[in-house]
């Protein structure tokens, strides 16, 4: 496909779990519906096509929150400065 957008099967998604691509997905992550276009054409999310509309998963959307996780580190010195 086109853009590296990952194709599913209608009958596979449950309609109730899909996002809004742009404002809604936007609006859950905390970022621009720029940014979401941009996670979707580099292939980093992949994306619902029912006919010419788009849609994000909301599984989709976690497991993107999930592998982009970073746990906090603890700012203290490795020196033993304090």
């Amino acid at each position: 496909p086109a853009g590296g957008d990952e194709l599913v099967e209608v009958g596979a998604v449950d309609p109730d779990v899909l996002a809004e691509l742009d404002d809604q997905a936007a609006e859950r992550l905390g970022t621009s519906v720029r940014f979401i276009r941009r996670l979707r054409t580099e292939g980093r999310i992949p994306v619902v096509k029912l006919g010419k509309h788009i849609r994000i998963d909301s599984t989709d959307l976690d497991q993107f929150i999930t592998a982009s996780r970073q746990e906090a580190w603890n700012d203290t010195r490795h020196d033993g400065a304090a």
